[in-house]
Formats: C-alpha cells, structure tokens, sequence
C-alpha cells in the first residue's frame, strides 16, 4: 500500500472511531439505529474526510478539529447515498458490494436512516467533540445546511434525475454536478477557513473543493463506464443505461480527460501560495483522479 493510501485508511479510521463512539452513546435497540449504522460504516475511503484533514494543514490546525468536521460531512454523505439509492431516485440494490440500506431494511426505514444522519451531523458540529468558539460553530453550521439542501446535495439529485434522457450542454451538466458532488466537497476545504477565522480565503478554498468535486465526479463517470464492476462494488455503465446526463457522455472520452487535466492544474495552481502545507491537498486531488474504485 502507497503512503499516500496508508494516510487516507488511517483518516478513514479516525474518523469511524470518532463516529463510533458518538453513536455508542445513542445506541437503539431497533432497525432504524441499525439501518442508520449500516449505512454510515459501510467501509468506503472516506474521500472528504481525508480533504477535511488534509486542508486543514493549510493553517496548522488541529487534526481532531478536523475529524469532528469529517464525522459531520460522513453522515451528510451518508444520508445521500442512502437516499440516492432507494427506488424512487437511482434505484440501486447494491453499494459497496452489499445491499443497498433499502434493500435490507425497507424504504421507509432507509428514508428515515438517511434523514437521521443529516440532523445528526449538525448535532455532531455542536457537540462538545468540537472545540471552537460557538460563532465558528455556527459558521460551519450554516455552511454545510447550505450545500445539503436545495442549493447542493437535495438540489444536484433532483438535476439529475430531471436531465435523465435529456441532452444537455456542458454548463448545465457542470452546474448539476457542483451540487450534487462539488458542494460537500466545497464545505470540506472551506471549512478549514472557517475554523482558522481566515474569511479572506473561504470563497477561494470552496472554489478548489467544487473543482475537487468536480474531478471527482467526472473519475466516477470515467469508472461507470470503463471500471471493473468487482472493484467498484456495483454494476458498471449504469449512466449510459439511465440515460444520465454526465459530462462524459455530452463531451465525449477524449474532451472530458482534457478538462479533467485542466482541472488538476487549476486546483494545483491555485494551491502553490500555500507551499508544502498544500501537499496533502493536491495529493489528493491527484489520486482522486487516478483511483480505479
């Protein structure tokens, strides 16, 4: 295993610890607890955890600051995973190489699972976990509500499924991707300003997190299409059968690698001020787009 990969397991690690033990004080004897936990550790690399920490070290802080921050982005992700699996949205039976949380629990258990995790994820930012100052709290607060909703996750999704068999241009493509995968993402580097309290730099570092949403989401319809199904955990060339609008199927393989190119030297160009603090960062942004996973 590379370092750079040893560095995201152990993050990944941490952060399920972290998630652990808050749900260890919240532990139910019921399906829904139990379709709440299948879902959030279902295994995965934690990719926005790894961001969280690894931008984090653009200000020097600390990394269990970060964790706390990361634990809150997983059961945001989580909640949409879940959501985005169940019938009436992508309708997938399996993730990560097991059932899907609807499959195995019922719909109305994972609709209810997916909307758990998202309030506990604000739980989580407010909890004694994190240690800053309540106004920095309630920064972060605001801020992943915003990219959650109908501005960015619950917003993306409903893009989605709208544009299925629908040509589309590539802005509109771009737009409905930043939602759904570059917002979260966004939040992740953001957030590191928002902790250190360095405002100037917000805008710009949720900038470079949509383009690491972006990167990665065009690695993911690069997979679907061209991924070996037994890594991938699901059924491969999914888009093309939905008919999803994806900037690979609009632009073609040979245009969507050159912006994925440019993309990575935009995101590294706009992280050289910060020198080798930003080490982590592109490096994960560099990995992001060669996975095969």
């Amino acid at each position: 295993m590379s370092t750079l990969a040893t560095d995201i397991k152990s993050v990944a690690d941490k952060t399920d610890q972290l998630l652990q033990d808050y749900f260890s004080k919240q532990k139910q004897k019921n399906d829904l607890y139990d379709a709440m936990a299948y879902g959030l550790f279902a295994g995965g690399k934690k990719i926005r955890s790894f961001l969280t920490v690894s931008a984090f070290d653009l200000f020097n802080l600390k990394e269990k600051d970060a964790l706390v921050i990361a634990a809150a982005i997983e059961c945001v992700h989580s909640y949409s995973l879940i959501h985005d699996d169940l019938p009436a949205m992508d309708n997938d039976d399996l993730r990560r190489g097991k059932e899907s949380t609807h499959k195995k629990f019922g719909e109305s258990t994972a609709i209810l699972a997916g909307n758990s995790l998202l309030t506990i994820a604000f739980e989580i930012l407010t909890s004694s976990y994190l240690d800053v100052d309540k106004s920095i709290k309630s920064d972060l607060v605001f801020a992943l509500s915003s990219c959650s909703g109908h501005l960015g996750i619950a917003g993306g999704q409903f893009f989605d499924l709208s544009f299925e068999g629908k040509p589309q241009t590539q802005q509109a493509v771009i737009d409905m991707q930043n939602k759904k995968t570059g917002e979260l993402m966004g939040f992740c580097v953001e957030s590191a300003a928002i902790v250190a309290k360095q405002h100037s730099d917000r805008a710009e570092l949720k900038k470079i997190g949509l383009d690491i949403g972006l990167l990665f989401q065009i690695a993911d319809d690069l997979l679907d299409e061209y991924g070996d199904q037994n890594k991938l955990g699901k059924p491969s060339k999914q888009d093309n059968q939905k008919g999803k609008a994806t900037l690979l199927s609009t632009l073609g393989l040979e245009t969507t690698n050159a912006l994925a190119k440019d993309l990575l030297n935009k995101i590294k160009n706009s992280l050289k001020k910060y020198g080798s603090k930003a080490d982590r960062l592109v490096s994960s942004a560099e990995y992001i787009l060669k996975r095969d996973h």
